[in-house]
């Protein structure tokens, strides 16, 4: 996981592999780092993986696992004999499973720590842990810190986080900021949202695009003017 520039990240949000292709098709070779998340890996399985690296795509493999530390190491496993440049899970599973997962995952695959989805507010994430959750920021801090004590390559968080997440562990954790919209965009279904240029001000190294890019009417134009807001 040598470097330090930022990538920016085409979710492949679709059903099935063979949108997945007509999808990359119409982006062309700019997209050159795509996410392969739950619905197309349930759906195409480890061949899709395979797929977008023939390609000549790297694939963040984005499956979010949260198990007992046997079974996330032998899918971390698993995740990076297919190619995955990339593989998520949560940080609430713990410090024993994320160092599983990147045990599982070598040296070749980067294992990301969820910290708090994009599509939670405070008051949703303290109904789901039974206690008041007061600065979103603390808690995305206090799984980064597990994450990093792990030995995790990096975190998931929301751009409102990451500058927090950069100023205290600099490059020792790699943050990849999702829920990206351009200025003016619908925020569809996240509550914590930010423009890909904030994104990468904020000191994300991946920056994932997802709707912003794949509904648009053309999607290969509205991926260039977004890298270009980036620096790209």
């Amino acid at each position: 996981m040598a470097g330090v520039s930022v990538r920016a990240i085409v979710a492949l949000d679709v059903p099935d592999a063979r949108r997945a292709a007509a999808l990359t098709a119409r982006l062309g070779p700019s997209c050159d780092f795509v996410k392969v998340g739950l619905e197309l890996f349930t759906a195409a399985g480890p061949a899709v993986v395979r797929a977008m690296l023939e390609e000549g795509r790297d694939v963040f493999l984005d499956l979010k696992l949260h198990d007992i530390p046997t079974t996330v190491r032998g899918a971390a496993k698993s995740a990076a004999a297919a190619g995955a440049a990339l593989l998520t899970v949560h940080a609430s599973g713990g410090r024993a499973m994320i160092e599983a997962a990147v045990e599982g995952a070598g040296t070749k695959c980067g294992v990301l720590a969820v910290t708090v989805l994009t599509s939670l507010d405070a008051a949703q994430l303290g109904e789901a842990w039974g206690r008041p959750v007061g600065e979103m920021t603390a808690e995305v801090l206090r799984l980064a810190e597990l994450a990093r004590a792990a030995g995790a390559h990096g975190i998931v968080c929301g751009g409102g986080e990451a500058a927090a997440v950069r100023a205290r562990h600099g490059e020792a954790l790699a943050v990849l900021v999702p829920g990206v919209r351009r200025a003016g965009g619908s925020a569809d279904d996240q509550a914590r949202v930010v423009t890909p240029a904030s994104a990468v001000a904020s000191g994300a190294r991946y920056v994932v695009l997802g709707r912003a890019v794949t509904a648009a009417g053309d999607p290969a134009a509205e991926l260039a003017a977004i890298r270009g807001e980036m620096g790209l």
